[in-house]
């Protein structure tokens, strides 16, 4: 895409990366801990990127199989500070309806670009800074609640700067709200400065990116929505001992593992042909075992009980 990289919002599709300007030189990692786990991931993202939707299949994915030999940070990478640049063919909200259709419909994940028409997002941080007061209380809910608040952004148009939104993402994933309120007008906006900083140190200058090291330094790097398999020969190149998990892949335990999934997710995890997969989840949906959301660009499937 023509001066894509001057326009974080204005994805590169093919690549698979939403970048932001100013690149800086890369740097790598000095010998880290590895905290009881093989290989430790750095993924540098942010809420409303739309190419990081578009690799939640393979990360979920790579969670089933290689989970018990993998430490997965994240940390938000702000890719929206606020409005105030006019470059590479955006220079408004409404400027990225259009995209956001597109990269829909090249990833096969639902995502619903009329959110920019109807209630824009000024900035990507407020959401950013929540997602690290979410880690202040529990990793696994931090992880969940990020999930929530982007199926409101990508599939329910909801603009996620909004306090009513954020809490409610936060009640759905039993976080404290008056502790996530406290820590996202306080400490939580100096550990989001921090993955800033560490951000730019490293060269990061686009989302998805994903640091993968081991505990002598060693390091491999994936950037941009990539194969499942590109993941897996970074972790493979890294810790060739390690062993993968085998998995039960039928709907029901994928549904007790995950609550919701697109049907592109579907797919990933359960081997089921693309083409297949709409057909059997609807099926599920008629037969009252799953629940249905439906947007503009496809589904998400839910868990009875979780909506």
């Amino acid at each position: 895409m023509e001066n894509q990289q001057f326009n974080p919002l204005l994805c590169d599709i093919e690549s698979g990366i939403c970048e932001k300007p100013g690149a800086v030189n890369e740097r790598r990692f000095e010998t880290i801990g590895v905290n009881n786990k093989t290989i430790r991931v750095f993924y540098f993202t942010d809420p409303i990127c739309s190419s990081c939707w578009g690799i939640e299949p393979q990360l979920r994915k790579l969670k089933l199989e290689y989970g018990n030999a993998l430490d997965i940070e994240y940390r938000m990478g702000g890719l929206l500070p606020d409005w105030s640049y006019n470059s590479g063919g955006i220079s408004k909200p409404s400027d990225v309806a259009h995209h956001w259709d597109e990269v829909s419909v090249y990833y096969d994940m639902p995502i619903d670009g009329d959110l920019w028409l109807e209630d824009p997002l000024s900035s990507s941080f407020p959401p950013s800074v929540a997602v690290k007061a979410a880690q202040m209380q529990d990793g696994e809910k931090a992880v969940r609640y990020l999930r929530e608040l982007r199926e409101q952004v990508f599939l329910q148009k909801k603009n996620i700067t909004r306090w009513e939104f954020l809490k409610l993402a936060a009640e759905k994933v039993e976080l404290d709200i008056a502790r996530l309120k406290n820590d996202l007008e306080g400490e939580a906006n100096k550990l989001f400065a921090d993955d800033l900083e560490l951000a730019q140190k490293l060269g990061v200058r686009g989302f998805p990116t994903l640091f993968f090291v081991n505990s002598y330094g060693q390091q491999e790097r994936v950037y941009g929505a990539k194969p499942y398999s590109i993941f897996e020969k970074a972790i493979l190149k890294l810790a060739p001992s390690v062993i993968k998990t085998r998995y039960e892949a039928d709907w029901h335990n994928l549904f007790l593992k995950y609550s919701t999934l697109t049907s592109r997710e579907f797919a990933e995890l359960s081997g089921i042909p693309r083409n297949q997969s709409d057909e059997l989840l609807q099926n599920l949906h008629d037969a009252g075992e799953l629940q249905k959301h439906n947007t503009k660009n496809g589904p998400l499937w839910i868990r009875n009980g979780e909506r």
